[in-house]
């Protein structure tokens, strides 16, 4: 399947251009940083996955070759743009579509896998894209997740909770840094597998983005 962005018959949810370009660049910039920690997110995929918040396709290069499908979701339309070149450029078949996390526009139980890559911070309704998610999911399906959230110490938490509800979002095309998606992941009623907490940058000053964690969950079998 080659790689698409049907644009014509999709009225764009999110529109933050500049950050998009702010976001193009410096996502690329920071990649030597991301990459590994890319690699292990995707790492054992197989079969049918669908990719939320997509942004510029930079995890595209790593997914593994027995998957057989990726279905990227991407709100922002410079982002999407440039994801298709991505896709483009990839191993595995891509195809790149506009949609939003809270309204995938897929069937139910249609995909082995899930990845969700730093984009829990910037939707605008947590419970219910991972509620989509959730329902695209096979039973027994795997979601693998890479976000950054709320810092483990109190001054740093707080500062967090400041800036969420000040200059962060509208600066950041929505980003919020104080969310808990472990809790958001417990609370959708995803079983959580193994996970680790992350440092990004692992060394120098942390940032409000710094705490990161990386993991597995499922959709119960039974759900």
């Amino acid at each position: 399947m080659s790689p698409r962005s049907a644009e014509p018959a999709f009225r764009d949810a999110v529109h933050h251009p500049v950050f998009a370009r702010f976001y193009a660049r410096q996502s690329v910039a920071v990649e030597p940083v991301i990459s590994a920690h890319r690699k292990e997110l995707l790492a054992g995929l197989c079969g049918r996955v669908i990719e939320v918040g997509a942004g510029n396709g930079l995890n595209f290069a790593h997914y593994p070759g027995a998957v057989c499908e990726v279905v990227a979701i991407e709100p922002e339309r410079v982002l999407r743009q440039l994801a298709v070149s991505a896709a483009l450029r990839a191993d595995v078949p891509v195809d790149v579509v506009p949609g939003t996390a809270e309204a995938l526009p897929v069937k139910s139980e249609a995909f082995d896998a899930a990845v969700a890559s730093l984009v829990l911070c910037s939707v605008r309704d947590v419970r219910r894209a991972l509620g989509e998610l959730r329902r695209v999911l096979r039973p027994g399906g795997e979601l693998r997740f890479f976000e950054h959230g709320r810092a483990p110490g109190a001054l740093m938490a707080a500062t967090q909770r400041v800036l969420d509800r000040t200059v962060w979002p509208p600066l950041f095309g929505g980003c919020h840094v104080a969310r808990d998606p472990l809790a958001a992941l417990r609370e959708a009623g995803f079983e959580l597998g193994a996970y680790r907490r992350v440092l990004v940058p692992a060394k120098g000053p942390r940032l409000p983005t710094s705490y990161c964690v990386l993991g597995t969950a499922r959709r119960p079998r039974d759900s």
